[in-house]
């Protein structure tokens, strides 16, 4: 079991680069199945929900070869299964791509139900009616889920709810669907723009991405290309409050600074000097931080991915602030490992009260989900003291050398290795 020691009460500074956004990479990745012709990604990060996405794609026959710095090419033209293996799949969310990708290509995927952070109810019920919209009969068996088309048409999709993963996988199975699809009510993610680029680099006719009507029409065929990933926005947004949490002077570099603007916006109302640039930004603090209420919603509004870790940075400003969160259920279970930093805030459903004492302490404290995971670290390197936090498998589902980054900035952070205590048990038994 893999953990990070904090020594806390240091200042970040100097520069950091931001990798390739998570959420649209593992999106990205499935979507190379589509083409009938080798392609190749760059800005890929070094995360493990990408390596188990990469990881699928070779069990199913893909050929995968790393080939530069963050930089894969991958020859689909082999893919000669359209199951996705059950125990791979299953350690990660965004396995649910595969579905509108293998759909989309072959008219017929199995893939079973996704893993992922914990953070309430996330049903799949709006992918299965964009599939059902498009042609495809599903069915729901043991764990897995299988569809079926005889062939795609386009349809008229209208989601009852803003939805990410559904947006990006009716465009998915649309891309190659005979006539025209309109998803209506489609999210507006900067994800869902790279992923629409993407798939037009290799020949795809989408329009409006990023609105909330996109239009598909759909192609015969897809080629291969060469394609970048956009830089993380929630990567750098972590940075950026992590340089605010220490009174740091932090350049930010590899970024799109219009995907930062509700988090740029909201962190200057908490006393946070931020200048932008072309591609980069700096963040630095030189008075105190001060209270702020904070709404998550769907993009363009402040994101739900960011909200453990500005609640981290209310700790330590003046006053009382609220935080609403309008996404996800329980996106406040990190709270109690926060409390035991000495953080002074209270859930009620949906909306949590902070208290801003100014001070944390180091404490031992677990990751309960990704973003959770970088709040806690935030809120180790502000703290007093030493932080030690377990279960950063979570972190490392979605930030590329999160503490090797820190290290850099001046952080005093350490990734160390401690026995299992399942297999320090099972150790002793034999030893006995």
């Amino acid at each position: 079991m893999d953990k990070f020691i904090i020594k806390g009460g240091r200042r970040l500074s100097g520069e950091v680069t931001i990798s390739g956004a998570k959420n649209a990479a593992v999106a990205i990745l499935p979507a190379v199945i589509l083409s009938d012709e080798p392609c190749v990604i760059e800005n890929v990060p070094s995360i493990s929900d990408v390596n188990i996405s990469l990881r699928i794609l070779k069990e199913m026959g893909a050929e995968v070869e790393n080939i530069g710095k963050d930089t894969y090419r991958i020859d689909p033209t082999h893919i000669d299964k359209c199951c996705v293996p059950y125990e791979t799949a299953r350690k990660m969310r965004a396995s649910y791509y595969f579905l509108g990708a293998l759909l989309g290509k072959f008219n017929k995927a199995r893939v079973s139900m996704p893993g992922g952070c914990p953070l309430g109810d996330r049903p799949i019920d709006q992918h299965l009616k964009a599939f059902s919209a498009l042609g495809a009969n599903y069915s729901l068996t043991q764990g897995m889920i299988d569809l079926t088309a005889d062939k795609l048409s386009g349809s008229q999709i209208f989601f009852d709810v803003v939805t990410v993963g559904a947006t990006m996988n009716a465009m998915l199975a649309a891309v190659k669907a005979e006539g025209l699809t309109i998803i209506e009510n489609a999210a507006k993610e900067p994800h869902i723009v790279d992923l629409a680029n993407f798939l037009n680099s290799m020949g795809a006719n989408i329009m409006g991405a990023g609105t909330d009507v996109i239009k598909i029409r759909g192609v015969e065929h897809l080629h291969g290309t060469t394609y970048a990933v956009i830089p993380d926005q929630i990567e750098a947004g972590t940075f950026m409050i992590a340089a605010a949490a220490t009174k740091g002077d932090v350049l930010i570099k590899n970024i799109i600074p219009k995907h930062l603007e509700s988090i740029t916006k909201k962190l200057e109302k908490i006393g946070v000097s931020i200048e932008q640039y072309d591609d980069s930004l700096r963040v630095w603090v030189e008075g105190p931080l001060v209270k702020a209420n904070v709404k998550t919603t769907p993009h363009p509004g402040f994101p739900t991915d960011m909200q453990p870790q500005i609640a981290t940075l209310l700790t330590l400003a003046e006053g009382t602030s609220i935080i609403t969160e309008g996404v996800w259920e329980q996106r406040f279970r990190y709270v109690d490992e926060l409390r035991r930093m000495g953080a002074d805030i209270t859930v009620n459903g949906k909306v949590a009260l902070v208290e801003g004492t100014g001070k944390l302490f180091g404490a031992p404290v677990k990751a309960c989900d990704l973003r959770a995971g970088a709040a806690l670290i935030i809120a180790g390197l502000a703290a007093q003291g030493i932080t030690e936090i377990e279960d950063i498998f979570h972190i490392e589902r979605g930030y590329d050398c999160m503490e090797g980054k820190l290290r850099e900035l001046g952080a005093d952070i350490e990734k160390v290795s401690v026995p299992d205590k399942a297999s320090a048990k099972s150790d002793k038994k034999e030893a006995v």
